[in-house]
């Protein structure tokens, strides 16, 4: 591409590319992309956006353009690589000048030049690294900014390469580069100090954002630039200059007013030298061992005592406080249970640590955090008597939450109370018991503290602690004593206790809590279910999902909960409300089971509703497809009433197509196969949605073995109209599956044939896996390395041998043709081999299922059966030890696995009842040979039959090559018959 003919028309087309007119904008596009591989299309972007005098759009696209190419023809290997030449073109103009005037492409040009030095620097552009720091010298400040900004995004992108040879080259550009970037940062900070001092805005904001840029270099060079940091002098006394810096800025920010322009860059960077401070304890945590007494002296400092007080602001105390937590949680700091098994490092960090956090500092940072930083502020308080549902939702994780100081002080108080549990457990056992006894509502003098506020900061204390607590305290007692008595007081001034008792029991409840104290808990949370402010912190407490739940105390408050939680659930309008009261609702109905059903009427009828308001809300349907996992395991066959609703839901949560099912697939998945378990029929509607089965087996995924699962469903269900509809495409599918996946999945789709196709439908099922068993043939010649293959393909010819004759003949003629072996010979060698590996399958049903098959082939002359006769007696015998177990009163043999009626299973409370699915097993297994023919008869029947084909003198000959000891076990199995 010749650029002085070239640059005019690529800048008429990039214009065309900044239209909004779709008719020109896509022509335009598309003609973009074809010169994206043209050589010299770059040098001219090169051009156009170095060009100041061009419109600010045109100039925007042109540095995109550049730098999607860096990312696609910069790499030497990519295909339309550009060439060395134009390359090193590229480079040079792209550090000619550092003046472009709009911020935006000034950023986007520095990540560009970073993404160029990310592969070219040092190598093939040395030349970069001096350009810059030559650069960062000059006196011209938008020059002086713009290089600054380009060594930012050079450094950032060079800290993250993390190959070894790229990390060598890093750590010396590191060495090289470290004195003059501190001495860069000094600078610009105490310039802007000088003219903050001087009250010079204009040029303070300016100085800021030099030392905020500076910063981030030094942090990039101290977190990733050395392997031992604390032993260069340089890092660690830039490290220890940060905290006389941070007190600086801190000060600074005391006087500076919160509409100041300058206000929020010198919060950031106060955040950066924090940063600094927490990446270098994340990535050198022994290195940081020097600066643990500092960096706990100055955090404590600020976050709990007064001189914080005017300066701090809210992020800076969730830093501060990070850095406490790191120190006091860091594994590096921990001594081995065996003192002689740390290193001298990590005593020597406890030793400090130990130091610091004396009985009198961990009581000041405890009562600190009780009763300052665990107390709702005037505007929570505000915002809870507004909008109390909205208050709960954002208290309990909401995004704002996340980032908010609240967490940040719980999971403080958490990680110190658990390390220093001993020291801390008396100081808050103490404020607990000065709490006791204190429900009075009538107090006017500072009731809200010392009765509201102050009680409910240390319940949160002891909910969060109460793990560690599990020893101290009887919560038994206090709850029946005390707790209990605060649930009850109406008093409007009381809801913030009440509300906070309800919380505590709920972090108890699976910790402390005997089970016949509950039915008062039931109560009390009953009598809480009517208060329209206090409701929304219920269902995070109600205990029906922990392990001590027992139905009988519950039913006698199912409906009344029921009703109360479903009003709740059609009351509220927050997306995560609704998902907790499902959740809730779910679990009660999974504990209740079948006693749910009289009560579920309107929450069915609701739930179309719900699930159509929640279109764009795909987390809440995953908790509707929950809810109804359940109702369909309570309800049972009669979940087939909610057929019109639940299978367009199946449908819809299991299309690949559809782009919610990335959301919804697994749910939808589950609740697919709870439903064809329960259906007590198969319906055109329920077969119609194993239309999207394919497309999920050919995802391959995770969600492979529900989908097994659901197939095998259909087939227990209603084999033979389910497989003439479908087992073209299934059988399709499996081929496709055997050919790449695991050895776990090859057997789940074999079990698929073995355990239910054949053995549910031995005449049809074979015909139409057909495909599938030549491959199983083979596998069991070849005598399959994996155990639990080799059952498998085992279990599969067993079914076909035993249930239908002529197709093993067909098999048998067809595997002849296709190896060219004589029909005989290939059936001995099957039979060896089966023999040979009867040891892979563990199953008693599979040993007693081969017994049968191979002895299915006698009577029998022929000779290859014949020689084979011995290994049939062996594999029968060991069937026998399988099977049989000794009548103690008449010392007579039974085969155990015979089944001869079937009878309703008597379900204990605890035990879930049978699903429709488990009928329909226990009706097969009627029919199932293994469980219909007595091992034992079929053997001597066989026998008999063998010896009446061949005569007394050939029967006896043919026993004689079976082991005397196999004899006389088969004889000792066969009395009586």
């Amino acid at each position: 591409m010749d650029l002085n003919s070239a640059s005019t028309i690529v800048l008429r087309v990039l214009t065309q590319a900044t239209s909004q007119d779709t008719a020109v904008l896509k022509p335009a596009e598309e003609q973009l992309k074809q010169w994206e591989t043209q050589p010299g299309f770059y040098s001219v972007l090169l051009n156009i956006f170095t060009n100041h005098t061009l419109d600010v759009n045109v100039r925007w696209l042109a540095v995109l353009y550049f730098k999607n190419g860096i990312d696609r023809y910069w790499r030497r290997v990519a295909p339309h690589a550009l060439s060395e030449e134009e390359k090193s073109t590229l480079r040079a103009g792209l550090i000619t000048n550092f003046n472009e005037p709009v911020n935006q492409i000034a950023t986007q040009i520095s990540v560009l030049i970073a993404k160029v030095a990310r592969v070219d620097c040092p190598r093939q552009w040395p030349e970069l690294i001096p350009t810059l720091l030559e650069s960062v010298k000059v006196q011209d400040d938008l020059r002086q900014h713009r290089a600054l900004l380009t060594f930012y995004h050079v450094t950032k992108t060079l800290a993250s390469k993390r190959l070894a040879a790229d990390r060598k080259l890093f750590y010396d550009l590191a060495s090289g580069i470290y004195g003059f970037a501190c001495s860069l940062w000094n600078h610009h900070t105490d310039t802007f100090l000088q003219q903050v001092s001087t009250g010079n805005e204009a040029a303070a904001i300016n100085s800021l954002e030099r030392t905020l840029l500076s910063l981030k270099v030094l942090r990039k060079l101290t977190v990733h630039g050395f392997v031992e940091p604390h032993r260069s002098v340089e890092v660690m006394g830039f490290l220890h200059a940060v905290f006389e810096r941070l007190k600086q800025f801190l000060e600074c920010s005391r006087n500076v007013r919160r509409e100041n322009a300058c206000r929020d860059r010198l919060e950031k960077t106060i955040i950066l030298f924090t940063k600094v401070l927490l990446d270098f304890l994340d990535q050198h945590p022994f290195s940081f061992t020097p600066l643990i007494q500092r960096s706990l002296e100055f955090a404590v400092s600020y976050v709990f005592t007064e001189a914080g007080e005017g300066v701090v602001f809210e992020r800076f105390i969730v830093q501060c406080m990070n850095l406490i937590k790191m120190i006091v949680k860091n594994y590096a700091y921990k001594p081995s249970k065996n003192i002689e098994d740390s290193s001298p490092e990590t005593l020597e960090a406890h030793k400090i640590k130990t130091a610091f956090f004396t009985y009198p500092t961990l009581m000041e940072i405890c009562r600190r955090l009780v009763t300052h930083y665990f107390l709702l502020t005037e505007e929570e308080l505000a915002m809870w008597e507004e909008d109390p549902e909205g208050f709960t939702v954002e208290e309990t994780g909401g995004d704002s939450w996340k980032y908010s100081l609240r967490p940040c002080t719980e999971v403080l108080f958490i990680d110190i109370f658990h390390e220093y549990n001993q020291t801390l457990t008396p100081v808050l056992l103490e404020m607990v018991h000065s709490l006791q006894g204190k429900i009075n509502k009538d107090n006017k003098h500072n009731f809200l503290f010392i009765f509201v506020f102050l009680p409910s900061t240390v319940y949160n204390a002891v909910g969060l602690a109460a793990y560690e607590l599990f020893d101290s305290v009887d919560f038994d007692q206090w709850f029946k004593n005390q707790l209990l008595a605060e649930l009850q007081v109406s008093h409007s001034r009381y809801k913030p206790i009440r509300r906070r008792v309800i919380w505590l029991i709920g972090q108890w409840i699976s910790v402390k809590f005997k089970s016949d104290m509950r039915p008062m808990l039931y109560e009390a949370i009953r009598n809480l279910l009517q208060d329209q402010d206090l409701v929304f912190s219920l269902n995070h407490c109600l205990p029906v999902d922990d392990f001590e739940f027992r139905t009988d105390q519950f039913l006698p408050y199912l409906e009344s909960m029921f009703t109360l939680l479903f009003q709740l659930l059609q009351e509220v309008t927050e997306c995560d409300t609704k998902m907790h009261v499902l959740h809730v609702l779910s679990c009660v109905i999974e504990r209740v089971n079948m006693q749910i059903r009289p009560y579920v009427g309107c929450l069915v009828q609701y739930l179309p509703l719900l699930w159509k308001q929640s279109e764009e809300h795909n987390m809440l349907r995953c908790a509707i497809l929950t809810t109804l996992i359940h109702l369909v395991q309570g309800l049972g066959a009669d979940s087939k009433n909610l057929y019109p609703f639940l299978l367009p839901v199946i449908q819809l949560s299991t299309d690949v197509s559809q782009p919610p099912h990335v959301y919804l697939l697994e749910d939808g998945l589950e609740l697919w196969l709870v439903t064809l378990e329960n259906s007590p029929c198969l319906t055109p509607e329920l077969l119609r949605i194993f239309q999207n089965m394919s497309a999920l087996l050919e995802l391959s995924s995770e969600n492979l073995k529900n989908c097994f699962k659901i197939i095998n469903g259909y087939i227990f269900l209603s084999s033979s109209e389910f497989l003439q509809m479908y087992a073209t495409d299934l059988c399709r599918s499996f081929c496709e599956l055997l050919k790449d996946i695991t050895i776990e999945g090859q057997v789940q789709v074999l079990k698929v044939v073995v355990e239910n196709v054949l053995k549910v439908n031995p005449v049809l099922g074979p015909q139409m896996f057909q495909p599938l068993l030549p491959s199983v043939f083979r596998g069991i010649l070849d005598g399959e390395r994996y155990p639990m293959v080799m059952s498998t393909y085992l279990g599969v010819m067993g079914r076909v041998l035993l249930q239908n004759t002529s197709f093993f003949s067909l098999l048998l003629s067809q595997m002849a043709c296709e190896l060219g072996q004589e029909l005989d010979q290939l059936l001995g060698n099957m039979i060896e081999m089966w023999v040979d590996r009867m040891d892979n399958i563990t199953q008693p049903e599979r040993r007693k299922l081969s017994a049968l098959a191979l002895l299915s082939l006698l009577p029998s002359v022929n000779s290859v059966i014949q020689d084979k006769f011995c290994g049939i007696i062996n594999i029968s015998v060991e069937g026998l030890h399988d099977v049989m177990t000794e009548d103690p009163e008449t010392g007579t043999y039974k085969d155990c696995m015979l089944m001869s009626h079937f009878e309703e299973p008597k379900v204990t409370e605890d035990e879930e009842p049978p699903t429709e699915q488990d009928k329909r097993k226990k009706m097969l297994a009627l029919k199932d040979p293994v469980h219909t023919v007595s091992l034992q008869q079929f053997i001597y029947e066989k026998l008999k039959a063998q010896q009446e084909l061949l005569g007394e003198q050939g029967f006896h000959a043919l026993m004689e090559t079976v082991d005397t000891e196999i004899v006389a076990q088969l004889q000792e199995f066969l009395q009586g018959f």
